[in-house]
C-alpha cells in the first residue's frame, strides 16, 4: 500500500514534498543530456517510507526518448536520494524507483477512440 492509498495525512504530505523537491532538484541538478522534459506526477510511498515510487512522463515520448530518459533517471536516482534527504531534512531518504506513468498516453488513446467512435459516417 502506498502513502498516497492511506489515509494518514503525514504520509501524503511527505510525498508531496518528495515529488516537489524531486522536480526541483531534476531540472536544476541532474546534467545528464539523457534526462530532457520530465514531468514528475506522483509519488508512493511504502508504509515505512524506504522505497518511493516516482511516476513521470516525458516529452517527447518516442521509443528512444523514453529509453534515454529512463536510463537517465536511473543513473541519477542514488545522487537524487542524497540531494533530496539534505533538501527535506529526511534522516533516511527512500530508494528512488522511476517509473513510466503511461495513463497520460492512454487517457489520449481512448480519447481518440471516443472520437472515432462519435463522429459520424
Amino acid at each position: 500500500m502506498s502513502a498516497r492509498g492511506k489515509s494518514g495525512a503525514r504520509g501524503i504530505r511527505v510525498a508531496d514534498q518528495l515529488q516537489r523537491e524531486l522536480a526541483e532538484q531534476i531540472q536544476r541538478e541532474v546534467k545528464d543530456p539523457r534526462v530532457g522534459l520530465v514531468t514528475l506526477t506522483g509519488v508512493d510511498l511504502t508504509p515505512d517510507y524506504a522505497v518511493a515510487t516516482v511516476w513521470y512522463t516525458v516529452l517527447p515520448s518516442d521509443a528512444e526518448s523514453l529509453a534515454r530518459t529512463e536510463a537517465g533517471l536511473q543513473q541519477a536516482a542514488k545522487f537524487l536520494r542524497g540531494r533530496v534527504g539534505r533538501s527535506l531534512g529526511i534522516h533516511t531518504a527512500p530508494e528512488l524507483r522511476f517509473v513510466l506513468d503511461r495513463s497520460v498516453e492512454r487517457g489520449v488513446a481512448m480519447s481518440r477512440l471516443i472520437d472515432e467512435a462519435n463522429r459520424p459516417s
